[in-house]
């Protein structure tokens, strides 16, 4: 029987970035690199990217027609040699117009940057209150690109006539359209997941309520920046991590004993780029934790080349949750896996950030930061003590002001 096992083949992508004058090529290299890594945690496998340079996205077809051509002719070339393309993707949100085109033209399976996430955290849901946001999430980007799933059901359904035409034997009815029909069920739907997702606030709501007089802090940052296993790290515990985006999806909360002070450790989802406002919507609940918490650990990954823009977003959408007052602790991880090319001394050209040690770096705007600052590896354990310290007296000092009066700080045994 082994003859007939075959092992299953990844989809294949093509994906497609525009260059403007807001975004250049090395940004959208950095968003095409961040897209091949997105389409890899979905399981696909990128065999070719396409750019193009324009003033903006083309309202109907996102490209010009020349580059949309190009694509096409890819594709076909590709089928001939038997190494079929699987799907194109977009980095940018498409409408229904310009997916509905580009579909019609490539004549294959086409998504953008936002349906590739839904995609991921769809895989990545795990608990009741995980898959009920992502489901409402994929209706509300569903909802206004029906007509190009329907778009050879918008006859009438039903009709008042005696002969009623060719194909209304059975169909006869109010006259409402398939397209109008599945509005509405979508609509109800997303009505009801919108009911259960107060129920579930409410029930969390109430176990956060249950949780005694610890201060309570949140992971935040963009994904896969190692927030996961710095929670395994802090608190013993075996919280999912791994190299790829989103790993996380679902709120995690942990107690932590530092020295006699206990708290609230909680692992967020983490943010990325051009991440949508109704998928920030959807997931307010699980993103309650940062609301309601005490102190904020910002996680950084300082070996990513574009790792201030990350903290940029993040602090973008941490202002958009209403969190930017907050107290804050940055941490710089991965230092381990810094990397910098010395500059040549003939090359008279301005020096870049890939031309600064690690050392050098940590002296430049980052010592100004205000509030608490420090560069760990949490992979290799590196300044791991000295995060415990700094993670107890910033703790300490907000427990002391929340709770003056609250004993439950326990005495040394020495004591």
């Amino acid at each position: 029987m082994k003859e007939f096992i075959q092992e299953a083949k990844a989809e294949t992508a093509v994906l497609v970035a525009l260059i403007t004058k807001q975004q250049d090529e090395r940004k959208t290299t950095e968003y095409l690199d961040e897209l091949e890594f997105l389409a890899e945690t979905a399981g696909a496998v990128t065999v070719r990217r396409f750019t193009q340079r324009c003033d903006g996205p083309n309202s109907v077809t996102y490209l010009g027609k020349g580059k949309l051509e190009e694509i096409r002719q890819y594709i076909e070339d590709e089928e001939e040699s038997e190494r079929e393309v699987g799907m194109v993707i977009f980095d940018d949100e498409l409408s229904a117009k310009q997916l509905r085109n580009i579909e019609a033209q490539l004549k294959v399976k086409i998504l953008d940057r936002t349906s590739l996430i839904l995609d991921i955290f769809a895989m990545r849901a795990q608990t009741a209150n995980a898959k009920t946001q992502v489901e409402l999430a994929q209706y509300r980007y569903m909802l206004p690109r029906l007509q190009r799933l329907w778009t050879h059901l918008e006859r009438q359904g039903g009709g008042s006539g005696g002969g009623g035409g060719k194909g209304s034997v059975g169909l006869r009815g109010p006259g409402e359209t398939q397209l109008e029909m599945d509005r509405r069920i979508i609509l109800n739907r997303m009505s009801l997941l919108k009911q259960r997702l107060a129920e579930i606030d409410r029930q969390k709501t109430t176990q956060r309520q249950n949780r005694g007089r610890l201060i309570r802090v949140a992971l935040v940052g963009y994904t896969n920046v190692g927030k996961s296993t710095l929670i395994n790290l802090l608190s013993k515990s075996e919280v999912f991590a791994e190299n790829k985006l989103f790993a996380t999806l679902d709120t995690t909360v942990r107690k932590v004993i530092i020295d006699n002070l206990p708290f609230l450790l909680a692992d967020t989802v983490g943010f990325i780029r051009k991440l949508p406002t109704d998928l920030v919507d959807s997931f307010k609940s699980t993103l309650d934790e940062t609301r309601e918490s005490d102190l904020l650990v910002h996680v950084v990954d300082v070996s990513h080349p574009d790792f201030e823009e990350q903290m940029q977003v993040v602090d973008k959408t941490l202002a958009d949750l209403g969190c930017a007052d907050k107290p804050q602790i940055i941490i710089f991880n991965k230092m381990d896996a810094y990397t910098w090319t010395e500059k040549d001394p003939n090359d008279l050209t301005p020096a870049t950030r890939e031309n600064v040690p690690l050392d050098e770096l940590m002296q430049t705007w980052m010592a100004k930061l205000p509030g608490d600052c420090i560069f760990i590896s949490a992979r290799e354990r590196q300044n791991i003590e000295e995060l415990r310290d700094m993670l107890y007296t910033r703790i300490r000092q907000l427990h002391v002001q929340k709770y003056p009066y609250n004993d439950f700080l326990f005495q040394h045994y020495e004591e």
